[in-house]
């Protein structure tokens, strides 16, 4: 039935977004797992688009901020305001308040904004004078990062891309695609209307239902095996990769991975995990946690290059025992 409803949702995006649908299916599985989303491209790919018509599918409150140099916390969370008739402070709350938020251009901001965005990632809750605030459920962050312009911006720490679930890169769309937007977009008289499809509770049950989904244990061996290559990548037969990488990835990265490929078993209408789910999803859990060195920046050889890598050299029987 929830397999269906999903269905349903990705068609109705389709109404307006085009050529998006790997981006749509990311941004599903981390609201079905409880997971945060980085999405990196250049600007123009539909990605505010894109994340406003699914929060309207969806039925969820949506606010969109536009991060800049000059944003502070108050902004975000929201302040003390001193109300002069009853002579007393009120708490005037920020966006933050919201199921969906959409963080645009996240690392124009300083670290001061970062490290409030950080705590209601964390923590779903936001502090306010000496008050804290559970938020809404469900939340959800969508942070999107330009790679061109780097000029004026305050890099994520390694720290708060981690509790990213996933990093999702945008690549321009086909050239079908892009026919398909000009002429919507052109068109003076298109109507970007779409109708809710998914209700909280739905949001609720479908995490429940995939909760329930089965991981053998060879697979959940796996994940481990996947992640500790990305830490001990010599003792896994990756000796020209090794000089890349400075650090591996954390423990989340396991976590994340198996959560998210249940919800790829899920979408795909199983109850168990395939290894083609694990392989599907990993690029976008690990390449964002995996810490390359000056020597891969030279050699212009990214965190993507070497996830493909691990997954072609990695066996899912192999067993390797690391102390």
């Amino acid at each position: 039935m929830h397999q269906q409803k999903i269905q349903e949702v990705i068609e109705e995006v389709r109404k307006i977004v085009v050529g998006q649908d790997r981006m749509v299916n990311r941004l599903l599985i981390g609201l079905f797992t409880n997971g945060h989303i980085l999405l990196e491209g250049v600007p123009g790919l539909a990605k505010t688009l894109t994340v406003n018509t699914l929060a309207k599918v969806l039925h969820l409150d949506f606010k969109r901020i536009q991060f800049t140099p000059d944003l502070l916390p108050s902004d975000l969370i929201g302040t003390m305001i001193y109300n002069q008739q009853e002579a007393d402070f009120k708490v005037k709350r920020g966006p933050i308040f919201s199921n969906i938020i959409l963080a645009d251009e996240i690392n124009r901001s300083p670290a001061k904004v970062q490290s409030a965005l950080l705590e209601a990632m964390q923590e779903k809750q936001v502090t306010i004078g000496e008050t804290t605030y559970m938020l809404d459920r469900p939340f959800l962050v969508l942070a999107t990062q330009n790679p061109v312009d780097q000029e004026g911006t305050y890099p994520l720490p390694e720290a708060q891309v981690d509790r990213f679930m996933m990093k999702v890169h945008i690549d321009y769309p086909s050239k079908s695609d892009e026919l398909e937007v000009m002429r919507r977009m052109a068109n003076m008289h298109f109507k970007s209307e779409v109708n809710a499809i998914l209700t909280k509770e739905d949001i609720f049950a479908i995490r429940s239902q995939i909760n329930e989904v089965k991981i053998a244990e060879p697979l959940e061996n796996y994940i481990i095996e996947l992640v500790f290559a990305t830490r001990f990548p010599e003792k896994y037969g990756l000796k020209e990769e090794s000089k890349y990488i400075q650090f591996g990835v954390s423990p989340r990265a396991s976590i994340n991975l198996n959560l998210a490929a249940r919800a790829v078993a899920y979408m795909d209408g199983r109850d168990y995990v395939l290894p083609e789910d694990i392989k599907e999803i990993a690029e976008d859990v690990l390449n964002h946690r995996l810490i390359l060195n000056y020597e891969a920046e030279a050699d212009r050889v990214n965190s993507r290059d070497l996830v493909r890598i691990i997954l072609d050299k990695i066996p899912i029987n192999k067993s390797v025992t690391l102390k």
